[in-house]
Parts: C-alpha cells; structure tokens; sequence
C-alpha cells in the first residue's frame, strides 16, 4: 500500500510540475505575442543571430521539442534554408537548460510552499480581472504549480519506501564503476525522456532523485546525456510528409545530439570535473552533495550543450553538405497534385504564436496559387485575342484541366489549414491572436471561393470559343485592361498577406477595386448597347457573365484586404 501511495504522489507531483510548465510557457507566449511574430526574420539572419532566436523561442515555448517541430514545418514552407535552420537548432539545445536553472537555483533551496501558493492565488486574480496584462496572471498560476508539483516529486522521492524500492546509490556495482553508472544512465534517461516527452520534466526528475540520494552522481550525469538525446523524436516524425529539406533539418537536430552524447560519454568525468570548477560546491562531497547536485546537473546540461554548438557552429555548411549527401533530393517531383503540410497533431497547441505565423506563410502560397489560376486566364484571354480566335479550343480545354486541378489542391489546403488554426486554438489566445485567426479563417474561405471563380471564368472562355461565340476585336480591347486591373488586385492582396499593411497600401486597394467597380459598370453598359445595335445576344450574354464574375475577385480582394488591416 506504501508502494502504490508512493507512485501515486510522485505521478501527481510530475504531472502538477508537466502542467505548471505548460501554464507558464502560454502565459509567456500570450505576453510576447506580436513579438514572437517577427521571429523569423531573426532566424533568416547570420548563423549567431539564428542561434540567438533558436534560444530565446525554445526559453518562451519552454520546449525544444515543440519548437524543434516549428523549425522542421519552416523549412518545408519554405520560411527558412537548411543552413539557417541549423543555427536555430543549435540554440534551441541551448534554450532548453534555462528552466533546470530555475529549478536548481529555486527549487531545491527555498521552502516552496511559502511562495508557490501565494504565486497561484495572485496570479489567478489577475488572469480572471479584465485588464490588460491577463498573460501575467497565467505566468504566476504556471509558476506556482511548476514547484508546487516539484515540492510533491522531492517529496514522494524522499519518503523511506522510494529509496528502498529506488536506491541505485545503494548498488555497489554503480558507486565504484564510473563508466558503468553513467552507461546505464544514459540508457534510463534517454527513455524516461521518450515516454515522458520533455527533457525539462526528465530533468528536474533526474534532479530531484539525485538530490534524495537515490542514483549517484555519475548516473544522474548519464541520465542528463539520455534525456538531451530523448527530446530529438518529434523533429523525424514531423518531417515523415515533409519535403526533403525538412527531412534534413530533422536529421540535422538528431545527428547534432547523437555526435554530442557520443564525444561526451567517454570523456563525461572531465566534463564533470569543468563543471565543478566552474560552480560552487563539489558532488563528491559528502557534506555537499545535496545540495551541489542539482545545480551541478543544470550546468552539464548548459556546458554540454554550449561546448557541442562551439564544437559545430564554425562547420555549419559542412554539416549541410553531410545531412545532404545522407538524405539525397529526388531525381523525380515530390509533387503529386496534393496538398502536404508536416505538423504533429496535439502539438502545435504548446506554440500557438509561432504556429499562427506557419499558417499564414501557407495562406500566403494560397494567395499566390489564385493569383497564377488567374495570370494564366488572363495570358489565354491575350493569345485569344491574338489569334481572332482560330485553333485556340484545345488551349482552352487544357486551360480548364489545369484551373480544376488548381481549384482541387486549393480545397484541400483550405481543409488542412482551417483544420490546423482551429486545433491552434485549442489554448487560450490572447485577443489580439485570437482576432487574427478568426481573420486568417475568412482569407482562407474568400480565397477559396477565388480559385472557385477562376476557374468557373475558364470555363466561360472556353465555352465562347466551343460555341463560336468570340469576342470581337473591340470588345477585347475594352475587356483586357479590366483584367488587368483585377490581376494587379490580386497581385497586390499576395503581397501584403503575412504583412501589416499600411495606410497608402490600404488606400491603393479601396483606389483599385472603385475603378475596377467602375469598369464593370462601363462594360456592362457597352455590351447592352450592343444588344440594343443587334449583336449577337448570346456573346454578349457570355460577356457580361464574364465581367461580373471576374469583378466578384475585386470584391474578395478588398475583403481580404479589410481583414488584413484587421
């Protein structure tokens, strides 16, 4: 029954520590939030200021695996190169020791329990009232329930039933053989690190049984190596649909760590023994081994994990070329007609921001695909008028194929992203977030509904030239500027979408769908009084069908537009 007590309190206090983190890092989040959207232009920069951002983002999302999962889908959006992504990853390693620093430093030499409540109760307070800096309130309850769950963790692991049932320090065989105690330790922590899915949870775990005296010093070392190795996993599964860039920016963070544990393990002890005269305190004290432990730890983790970026960072287009020579392009297109986006379901959850700015990357290549469907009706439309209309039915035919299979992929990118901002939303944005992916949902629908019309007027072309109704000369003298105005439009609504438009671009839209409104009450008009002369009434019917669908784009331009500035 002590037993069962026992696992049970330390659960509880893992899975209070596992929630206080997460609580903490949206708060985090929340706070920078805008900031967090400007990220990506930090990691297009140098390989340092690549390593810089790779820090600070994995310090706020408080996880390199999820963060590691956000590098691998920008390199297959083609956000960043393999090359800038390496640097990044070289700092998220980094970024991911801060809060063992924390802890070490916090948790394990102050009573706990005299700040971490009062940390909860305030920072519930502040969520719940109506004010501006709610996120701070959800920093505090995160906080609080981070070392509360630790409180519980050292304590479950300091009762007589753990260190009976748990006490590794006890072995003989691992207090006198080294080597031996930081082999099996690595093998522990690079799967308690797996199945828990946090190296900063196995970290503190690994803390706080060497600190009960329940694994010696050697193996907790080992165990840190294990759990640096262990957070790797989610980088390869996010990559399986990506493209081959982001099959080598996952390779790149698991080679980067496995290289690393693999120089470190042989030379483990004289890595200890830098630590230990760098910090205060020595392990191998007796009288000093609690309390140095897990301070100790945290500066492995950092110096391990500093001395291996140092070891890399001047080699970074080497490493390129190594990750390219092992995972080698594809003689033939990876393209077969449907949409692959690489995201972990569940996961995107623990980085809202920086997977809200994915998503609008994505809507941006949308944009550009309507924006192509209709430059090449508007070339067709051209060669037409070229051509008076001789021998151009099977380039209409094969214009219509080549928009529906556009208008296809462009359904199932409008599937894929509404499902992946709503799974986006699954914590709580703040409201400024929460407005832009309500926005970033109707862009996605008005730019659906454009692929639609783009195609629909390719049908209408094509149908004029299979039922001999061409527009003559003139008319396609008046109809072609129009297009052209539309095209700019869409041209224009591909460039400003990932921005902040400003108020002259904002104006020049609002210009440009008035005149093209005013074009399409002009051609309208044309055409009826060609009615009136006694045209042929079916291919000014077409025509006029064509203007108005083809100014329905203006309107879904300046909609989106309005969204934008939104």
């Amino acid at each position: 029954m002590a037993i069962v007590s026992m696992l049970l309190n330390m659960t509880g206090g893992l899975c209070m520590f596992l929630y206080g983190m997460n609580v903490m890092s949206d708060g985090l989040q929340k706070s920078a939030g805008e900031r967090m959207r400007k990220t990506v232009n930090f990691m297009t920069g140098n390989r340092f200021i690549g390593m810089l951002t790779g820090f600070l983002a994995t310090a706020i999302i408080q996880s390199s695996s999820a963060f590691s999962v956000i590098v691998v889908s920008f390199v297959n959006a083609g956000l960043l190169t393999l090359v800038q992504s390496i640097g990044v990853l070289f700092g998220t390693n980094i970024g991911t020791t801060l809060t063992g620093w924390i802890i070490s430093l916090i948790g394990f030499k102050i009573h706990i329990d005299s700040f971490a409540l009062p940390a909860i109760g305030i920072g519930f307070i502040l969520s719940v009232i109506k004010w501006k800096y709610k996120s701070v309130g959800d920093f505090l309850v995160g906080f609080g329930f981070l070392f509360l769950g630790l409180h519980f963790l050292t304590a479950g692991l300091g009762t007589d039933t753990a260190k009976n049932l748990l006490n590794f320090e006890a072995i003989g065989a691992l207090r006198d053989h080294r080597h031996l105690a930081i082999l099996i330790g690595f093998g522990v922590g690079l799967v308690m690190t797996i199945i828990i899915n946090s190296s900063t949870a196995a970290i503190t775990l690994i803390m706080a049984m060497a600190y009960q005296d329940i694994i010696p010093y050697e193996m907790a070392a080992g165990m840190v190596l294990g759990a640096n190795l262990g957070t790797t996993t989610d980088a390869p599964l996010a990559s399986i649909a990506g493209n081959t860039e982001s099959k080598r920016t996952a390779l790149v963070h698991v080679l980067f760590n496995v290289i690393g544990v693999a120089w470190a393990i042989p030379l483990l002890i004289p890595l200890l023994k830098i630590v230990n005269f760098i910090l205060p305190g020595d392990p191998w004290l007796v009288m000093q081994s609690n309390e140095a432990i897990p301070l100790h730890i945290a500066g492995l983790h950092t110096v391990f994990n500093i001395l291996n970026t140092i070891f890399f960072l001047p080699f970074v287009n080497q490493f390129a070329k190594l990750v390219t020579l092992i995972v080698p392009g594809k003689k033939t297109g990876e393209k077969d007609g449907h949409y692959r986006f690489a995201y972990i379901s569940g996961g995107n959850v623990e980085s809202p921001e920086m997977n809200i700015m994915r998503a609008e990357k994505e809507i941006s290549d949308m944009s550009g695909i309507v924006s192509q469907m209709f430059s090449r009706f508007c070339t067709e439309l051209r060669d037409l008028r070229e051509s008076g209309g001789t021998g151009r039915e099977d380039a209409a035919v094969a214009l219509c194929s080549e928009l529906e299979k556009n208008e296809q992929y462009i359904d199932e990118m409008r599937e894929t992203l509404i499902s992946f901002l709503i799974e986006c939303t699954g914590v709580k944005l703040n409201p400024r977030s929460e407005t832009r992916v309500t926005n970033l949902l109707r862009v996605i629908g008005n730019l659906e509904e454009m692929s639609d019309e783009c195609y629909s007027i390719s049908r209408l072309l094509e149908k004029s030239i299979r039922k001999n109704c061409v527009f003559k000369e003139k008319e396609m003298d008046e109809l072609i500027p129009y297009v052209g105005k539309v095209e700019e439009f869409l041209d224009m609504v591909k460039e400003l979408l990932g921005k902040k438009p400003t108020r002259e671009l904002t104006a020049r839209c609002e210009k440009l769908e008035k005149n093209i409104d005013k074009l399409q009450k002009k051609l309208q008009r044309f055409s009826r009084k060609r009615i009136e002369a006694g045209k042929d009434v079916r291919t000014e019917l077409l025509f006029i069908d064509l203007v108005n669908r083809i100014e329905k784009l203006g309107d879904y331009c300046i909609g989106i537009t309005e969204k934008i500035s939104g």
